[in-house]
């Protein structure tokens, strides 16, 4: 390998600290996403995996996995179609924000509604699972260059 090559790394997991296992599952399901594992192969460690519809990465959380607080990971899910994703959301019974424009941080910055002009990487939402886990919803319909 030269000093040129870059080695390909793809996110695959990305673990997230849970206080209730089993209310936490019943969060991720209702949210639609699928159910990969569900294993405990000794009493120190049980492994959920969750993979949202589409995704290319799943979450991962239960017992022995992180020593993060519950509550404390932020992610960012990309939809095409932030209307649409909103409405399923609420469909789902999920406690989602309202959408809105603008820069996600800090709050105060953001606008309410949908991008007028539908800019990509500019609409939002979001909502958070029963620890408080945030998940920011973006919507990205054009790629920047290099991010496909």
């Amino acid at each position: 390998m030269s000093d040129t090559d870059v080695v390909k790394m793809n996110l695959e997991v990305q673990a997230i600290p849970v206080s209730d296992i089993d209310r936490s599952k019943g969060f991720y399901e209702r949210l639609g996403w699928r159910l990969d594992d569900d294993v405990a192969p000794f009493d120190a460690l049980r492994v959920v995996q969750f993979t949202p519809p589409g995704s290319g990465t799943s979450v991962s959380f239960g017992k022995g996995i992180t020593t993060a607080s519950p509550g404390s990971a932020e992610g960012t899910l990309v939809v095409s179609d932030i209307e649409a994703a909103h409405r399923e959301l609420v469909g789902r019974a999920i406690e989602v924000t309202d959408m809105w424009h603008g820069p996600p941080f800090p709050v105060e910055a953001r606008q309410s509604g949908r991008d007028p002009e539908r800019a990509s990487y500019g609409s939002f939402c979001s909502f958070n699972d029963p620890d408080g886990n945030t998940w920011i919803v973006q919507e990205v319909t054009t790629r920047l260059p290099g991010r496909e």
